[in-house]
């Protein structure tokens, strides 16, 4: 069975990526993942925080001179981050050597500036692709929502420009109209999206008056969403797209597939069940399609979109009619 499929222009063995998360700092464990079957590996994002407290450390410390013992004390704590920038470029490297899968890198930022250029070192670094994290949480009331899109345009069109390799961008959910940010990425060279972010949100502790973080692993419900808007997307942009957030088993490959996925990227679960969890994913996924006698994955991409799908309101309005119909008591 031929389970290919083609993202950003790159050639896939199957459309199971893994996604960013702490599996794609370990060359050990990146193996693992290549030999269970994993198509591709999106490094964990490398941070404008991250880029920009370097910058400063190394400014700070030629600043107080060179060879002091003291300047080591400017550069930034290391506790909590992935990887510094530095360790960052030569871990990818290393990844491109050792591993012959595809290899994104992964950058995460909120506001143009010479942040991105890392995007260009990051291709230098032997990227085949890079995956634009764009997380911004909109707090100033004087900012419009065409700010907010603009920002975002503003951040991609400033690594389009600097890498001749491909770009996807990895956004929200909460744009007033994602169809239309998509068309307008697109046109500015955008060759991807990945739909969609999964935000970490914070909680507080009532006793110490803290805020603090609670990480909770995304569950098969999330996928609904990225569902309904891959079969939007799909019958409206060009773009490659990428499911992740809530794909755990090889059903949810399927209807990723089927609405308009290339690739499906899965985090949650193979944190739960370990690298070989790739293996019985594309399996089932196989043996589901002899059993309904497809020749290819590729012959069902798409086949559920807005674009073909017998019934296309069921992914608008006429889903949120049944939907308040079918409560039982």
């Amino acid at each position: 069975m031929d389970l290919s499929s083609t993202y950003l222009g790159l050639e896939l063995k199957n459309p199971v990526v893994c996604g960013a998360c702490p599996l794609g700092t370990n060359l050990d464990t990146m193996h693992a993942l290549e030999g269970a079957g994993a198509a591709a590996i999106v490094l964990p994002s490398l941070f404008e925080e991250e880029i920009l407290g370097a910058v400063e450390a190394q400014m700070e410390m030629e600043a107080a001179g060179a060879g002091f013992a003291e300047a080591s004390s400017y550069l930034p704590d290391p506790e909590g981050y992935h990887l510094g920038p530095e360790q960052y470029l030569e871990h990818l490297h290393a990844a491109k050597e050792a591993i012959s899968i595809p290899i994104i890198g992964s950058l995460n930022g909120s506001t143009p500036g010479g942040w991105t250029s890392y995007a260009r070192k990051m291709e230098q670094a032997g990227a085949d692709a890079i995956e634009l994290n764009t997380f911004h949480l909109a707090t100033d009331a004087t900012e419009t929502g065409a700010q907010v899109e603009q920002r975002t345009l503003d951040i991609v069109r400033s690594v389009v420009e600097t890498v001749s390799i491909p770009v996807s961008v990895k956004i929200s959910p909460f744009f007033s109209s994602v169809v239309n940010l998509a068309a307008r990425l697109q046109e500015i060279g955008a060759k991807g999206l990945v739909i969609f972010n999964r935000f970490y949100q914070p909680d507080l502790d009532i006793e110490a008056l803290e805020v603090v973080p609670n990480l909770r692993l995304s569950s098969p419900d999330e996928l609904r969403m990225r569902l309904r808007w891959l079969a939007i997307l799909s019958a409206e942009v060009e773009l490659s797209l990428a499911a992740t957030g809530g794909a755990h088993n090889a059903v949810d490959v399927i209807k990723s597939v089927m609405t308009g996925a290339h690739a499906v990227q899965m985090v949650s679960a193979l944190l739960i069940h370990g690298p070989e969890h790739i293996t019985r994913t594309l399996e089932a996924v196989e043996f589901w399609l002899i059993e309904h006698e497809y020749e290819s994955l590729r012959q069902m991409q798409g086949s559920m979109n807005l674009a073909k799908t017998p019934k296309p309101a069921s992914f608008t309005r006429a889903n949120y009619m049944k939907m308040l119909d079918s409560w039982q008591q």
